[in-house]
């Protein structure tokens, strides 16, 4: 499969936040979001096996743990990365599945914990989200929605009105676009939607979804790479 890296950090998103992860990070996407930092990731790379894979984790969390498997868009390597998931799973890892849900997830081993991230409007790939795809979600799962306006956050309400998502899932996820280009400084300026006025929408609406922070990019500059 081709791998653009593998590293060790603090899990930033979900209801994961602030574990330790080990992150496989694979190569190529077929979105191109607005909004996305991990541009990087959409060539090169390098040809590693599912040994070698599985080995570089290994060194990296002998002790089991968290492992998250990413992208770019994870799901265009399916034929490599679905018995990558079951291998990791059969050595004793809790596996995450970071994904835009655009690509059939109906194969992906049930144990997997799906993070899909449904794409809104204000991403430019609204229409991407595999309907389908929703029949493959169970209780385990969690549904992201990366927001940057009010019209994506009324996308989002809708979509968890409309598909009765709430219950159906771990978590319901908002979190606050990250300014792609941002650098140096550690804190929310950088958000292309304000935390706090997202968090006022949530309390005012009564939505039944999670506010979430990239705190990766509070803890290390937002324009760091492998962390």
């Amino acid at each position: 499969m081709q791998i653009t890296e593998i590293f060790k950090s603090i899990q930033g998103e979900s209801t994961y936040a602030g574990l330790p992860c080990v992150f496989v990070r694979l190569t190529a996407c077929n979105l191109r979001c607005s909004w996305c930092d991990s541009e990087y990731t959409f060539t090169g790379g390098r040809k590693m096996s599912l040994r070698q894979v599985r080995d570089e984790v290994a060194r990296l969390s002998p002790n089991g743990g968290l492992v998250e498997i990413t992208g770019g868009e994870p799901m265009l390597q399916e034929r490599e990365v679905l018995p990558l998931m079951k291998h990791l799973l059969d050595d004793g890892y809790c596996v995450l599945l970071e994904t835009s849900g655009e690509r059939p997830l109906a194969l992906v081993p049930p144990e997997v914990i799906k993070i899909i991230d449904v794409k809104c409007p204000d991403s430019e790939e609204g229409d991407s989200f595999h309907l389908e795809n929703l029949k493959a979600v169970n209780h385990r799962d969690q549904l992201k929605f990366v927001l940057a306006s009010r019209r994506d956050y009324e996308f989002a309400c809708n979509f968890i009105r409309e598909h009765a998502i709430a219950g159906r899932v771990t978590a319901i996820l908002f979190s606050p676009a990250f300014d792609k280009r941002a650098s140096g400084s550690r804190d929310a300026s950088h958000c292309l939607l304000d935390p706090q006025q997202l968090a006022e929408w949530i309390l005012a609406d009564d939505v039944p979804a999670r506010l979430s922070l990239q705190i990766h990019k509070f803890i290390w500059d937002p324009a760091l790479k492998g962390v």
